[in-house]
This record gives C-alpha cells, sequence and structure tokens, in this order.
C-alpha cells in the first residue's frame, strides 16, 4: 500500500525552517460515501475492445489531496496513461466527472502479452507524454488542493492482473513534493490584510518538466524556463482579495496555501505577498528557509508567524541630539506635533542648543569629529559608510514591507552583512574604499544600485533598511517611502554645521555630509 508522508515544520523564526519529523499517513478504508464511480455503465461493443484499470478502491490512489489524513482524490478530468504491448502511450477514454475515492478507467490498445503495465497520471496540462511542475500555480479557496492537477501534480503505479486479462489494479504514487503555507499573525495592522500570493525562489530548480521516455518508461527531468521560481496566486473569483490573515496562530483553513515543487534539497526564500485592501498597499514579507532535503510523495508544513519590522517614529534625530526631533511630541503622544504625512510640518523643531533635541556642536576643521551621544556614538562612521555602498551590493526592493505611524508602508534597501564584508576583505573603519580617512576631509561618493532582490542561496547575507524618508531644516517630512537617510557617527571636518550620512534612493546610494539639523534616522547596521 503506497503512503503519502507528512512533515511538520512548526518553528517560526526567520531562515530557521526545517523539517524536524516525519509522520508516515497510512491510509484509511474509504468512508461509503467514497464509492468507486464507473460512468461507462454496463459493457457494450464499444468497450469490450478497452481494458480496465482500476484506480482506488481501498488503495486511495487519487489526486487532490486530503490533508487530515494524506488520502488523495480522484477530480473531475483527470485521465491516466498507460503504455500498451507495442509500446504506445495510451489514454484513457474516460475520466471522472466529480470528486470520487476511486475509479475505472477504460483504456484502448493491446493489453495481452504482460501481467502488469506503467501506469501514468500527469495531470490536467498534459500534452500526452509530459508534464510540467508549473512556474504558475493558483488556488482559488483555502485549504484546498484540487489545483493540484494543473500545477503540475504527476505520479506513476505499476497495474497489475492476470496474463492476457482485460482488468488490472493500480496504486498510484505521487513524485511531487506539496508545501503547506500557514502564515499567521499577531500584527494588528496585518491581521486587517490579505495573502494574494505566495513567491518561492530557490537556490537551484522547483519547477521541471517531466517527459516519458518511449525506451525505458520512467520519467526523464528537463528544466524548465526560470525553474528556480514558483509563483502561487491565492486571488481570485471566489476570494477576489486572497486569503485573510486574521488568525494569531496557523489556521490551514483560514488560509492554507499548497504549491506544488519538484523534490530535492533546496534553500528556499518565501515572499508572502500581502494587501491591505483599505490602503490598496501591497508588498512582500520575506522569510528564507534553511537548506532542506524535500522528499517526493511528501508534504511539508511551512508555518511561519508574519511578523513586520515596526519603526515607533521616535528614531528621528538631529545629529548627534540627546532627544529625538520631536521628543516629548511623538505621533502616538497625547500632543503630537510629529508629522507622518509627506509634505507636511510643524514649526515646534528644535531651533538652538538650548533645546536637548538640537544638534552637537563639536567641530574642529580637518581633524576627525565623532559623537559622543547614544544617538549616533554607535553608528557606523564615514568610512565604513563607504564600504556598505561599494561593496555592500545594494539592492533596490520597492515591495518589502515595514510599519511605522501604525500603517504599513513599502520600499527600501537591501545591502550586505558587516560580517560578510569583511569575510569579503571589504571592510576598514579607519579609511574608506579609497585609502582615505573620509572622517577628516569632505569626502564622498555616489553609487548605483542593482534592481535584483538577492537571491534565495544569498539572502541571509543582506540586512534591510526601509525608505524612512527624513525631516527637513523646517519640520516638514519629505521622501517617505521613496528614500532612506541614515546618520554617521560622524561630524564633517569641513564645515561646523555638516555631519556625515547615508542616502538612498531606487536608483543610487549616495555618503555625504549634510546640515547636522535636520531630523535623520538613526540605526545601527547590522
Amino acid at each position: 500500500m503506497k503512503k503519502t508522508m507528512k512533515k511538520h515544520s512548526f518553528t517560526s523564526q526567520l531562515a530557521s525552517v526545517a523539517v524536524v519529523f516525519g509522520i508516515a499517513l497510512t491510509f484509511a478504508s474509504c468512508a461509503k460515501e467514497d464509492v468507486a464511480q464507473n460512468p461507462t455503465g454496463t459493457e457494450d461493443d464499444n468497450n469490450k475492445n478497452l481494458t480496465t484499470f482500476v484506480a482506488g478502491d481501498e488503495t486511495k490512489t487519487r489526486t487532490s489531496m486530503d490533508y487530515n489524513n494524506g488520502n488523495f482524490y480522484w477530480e473531475a478530468g483527470d485521465y491516466i496513461y498507460v503504455k500498451d504491448d507495442n509500446g504506445v502511450l495510451q489514454k484513457s477514454t474516460n475520466a471522472p466527472t466529480s470528486k470520487v475515492a476511486s475509479f475505472k478507467y477504460e483504456v484502448p490498445g493491446t493489453f495481452n502479452a504482460s501481467s502488469s503495465y506503467k501506469v501514468y497520471y500527469l495531470g490536467k496540462n498534459s500534452n500526452g507524454n509530459s508534464v510540467s511542475i508549473s512556474t504558475a500555480q493558483s488556488q482559488t479557496t483555502p485549504d484546498n488542493t484540487e489545483h493540484f492537477g494543473t500545477a503540475g501534480d504527476y505520479g506513476t503505479a505499476t497495474a497489475t492482473g492476470t496474463l492476457g486479462g482485460k482488468s488490472f489494479s493500480f496504486e498510484l504514487e505521487h513524485q511531487p513534493t506539496y508545501l503547506v503555507f500557514q502564515p499567521y499573525t499577531s500584527n494588528t495592522i496585518l491581521q486587517g490584510c490579505y495573502l494574494t500570493k505566495v513567491e518561492v525562489t530557490s537556490d537551484n530548480d522547483i519547477a521541471e518538466t517531466y517527459t516519458v521516455n518511449p525506451t525505458t518508461g520512467a520519467l526523464d527531468a528537463s528544466a524548465v524556463t526560470d525553474g528556480k521560481q514558483i509563483v502561487l496566486t491565492t486571488s481570485g473569483s471566489s476570494n477576489p482579495d486572497g486569503f485573510p490573515l486574521t488568525t494569531s496562530t496557523a489556521s490551514r483553513t483560514t488560509n492554507g496555501a499548497y504549491m506544488v515543487i519538484k523534490p530535492g534539497t533546496h534553500t528556499l526564500k518565501v515572499r508572502y505577498w500581502v494587501k491591505d485592501v483599505a490602503t490598496n498597499i501591497e508588498g512582500t514579507i520575506t522569510k528564507t528557509l534553511s537548506s532542506t532535503t524535500y522528499a517526493s510523495n511528501t508534504y511539508y508544513d511551512i508555518k511561519l508567524q508574519l511578523d513586520l519590522k515596526n519603526y515607533d517614529g521616535k528614531q528621528y534625530y538631529m545629529w548627534d541630539a540627546q532627544q529625538n526631533y520631536w521628543a516629548g511630541h511623538e505621533w502616538n503622544s497625547a500632543n503630537p506635533w510629529q508629522p507622518v504625512a509627506n509634505w507636511t510640518s510643524n514649526a515646534n523643531y528644535a531651533k538652538s542648543n538650548t533645546d536637548s533635541r538640537w544638534y552637537n556642536e563639536a567641530f574642529t576643521y580637518g581633524v576627525n569629529t565623532s559623537a559622543t551621544h547614544t544617538s549616533c556614538k554607535d553608528l557606523p562612521n564615514l568610512n565604513e559608510m563607504s564600504w556598505y555602498a561599494q561593496y555592500g551590493d545594494p539592492r533596490w526592493d520597492g515591495d518589502e514591507l515595514w510599519t511605522t505611524f501604525g500603517h504599513l508602508y513599502k520600499g527600501g534597501m537591501w545591502f550586505k552583512k558587516k560580517s560578510v564584508l569583511q569575510a569579503e576583505g571589504h571592510y576598514n573603519g579607519n579609511m574608506g574604499i579609497d585609502g582615505n580617512d573620509w572622517r577628516s576631509a569632505a569626502w564622498g561618493g555616489s553609487w548605483h544600485v542593482s534592481q535584483t532582490l538577492p537571491s534565495a542561496a544569498d539572502a541571509g547575507n543582506y540586512f534591510y533598511l526601509p525608505a524612512l524618508g527624513n525631516y527637513s531644516l523646517f519640520g516638514q517630512l519629505e521622501n517617505f517611502g521613496t528614500n532612506g537617510y541614515y546618520w554617521s557617527s560622524s561630524a564633517s571636518a569641513a564645515d561646523r554645521v555638516f555631519a556625515g550620512y547615508l542616502f538612498f534612493d531606487s536608483n543610487s546610494v549616495t555618503v555625504k555630509s549634510t546640515n547636522r539639523n535636520r531630523g535623520i534616522i538613526v540605526s545601527v547596521f547590522e
């Protein structure tokens, strides 16, 4: 009796999902309502020339999956192919018209020379001798696997019977791997959003085309175009907004999404596409799964908590100030001054050094002056920022989501982590990329950025900075969601009112100096 395996992955930490144990699910006996379907009725002159291949009965060999017990069902339009005595791959003349537990297939051709024959299930979109695990899959309702047949599910079996007989039976063994995504969240902002698609990228092919070898009868694999990525769409006519993200624990019935992939050892990067229907903002939450060997005829639970990095709005400072730009009057305080919409302003910003929100005025011409207050003293200096810009392989991501001011936003830049730059020999805090000390002169530079996201294999080498904009010299929020501004720990050595910072937009990264009294983000780089 064939078995379908189930693997559980319950961890919710980024870059740490692994299969932790497997449970063999023995197929139970068919329920009374799971009766065999035989639309051909009584035998007539036409079907006398057909051979019967019985799928199912007590063997539970089906093509859509019941998660609870591992059983598969035959779905409407599921045909089989059988290689006859002449080596011809014959397609069954009939197929189920509804979901059934078992089915009697009628197959043309000659089946007299052997007591066993090779049976193939090639999905619903087969050309008759091949099947492809699709790079574009679609599931219209949660916790439903009826799309397996069009997504690229396939299986093989050996049908056995009596030599020269007219009836053979078989147990289909499914060959792909099945991922079962069950995202959940405690974030109240996300709980009003919907899952519109799941995008999985691998370090190797997870989509594939399999062709029946006419000589050996084996299913030979050949890579498909863009086989390293599969996108499962979860929005459709029955769920136009997608699957809800309303639960704080994994709930397959709420948003269970099933993907068919090629078996093998893969490192997977999963991008959950989430949409806030109220604001129409749609973006991604990225998780990287550790390298795992995914077995055929097996399904794996991917239960991940969807966390968004939240920026509380209190990280805008004048350079090395003792308190943040809107201290005591942040956006969520009892008496807020802080603008939270682009191009809006408030005049209650610090205007002199009698205000603890004012910048550090320390300066000596031509000499390195470093931050001394908590806000900026631990930030990268100008030399270090030059290494991030030049060798950090900056990659713009206009879709990665984050929250601040109580709402959902997107847009930012991926950079290689400090540990990666050090390992590659591209990091030195005592000098810039050109061999000069950028802290003691008016050095700077600008670099183009990539529009390609980090690969699944490299994703763990990068960290993300959101495009949080800045507050201008006059308390106005500018370029929020499109540009990133990040203070360094270095004052300018050429101008007493300037300090070094890193700036980026979707096209470039720049390291230079600007006015110390601007409200710019302070963030320790990874």
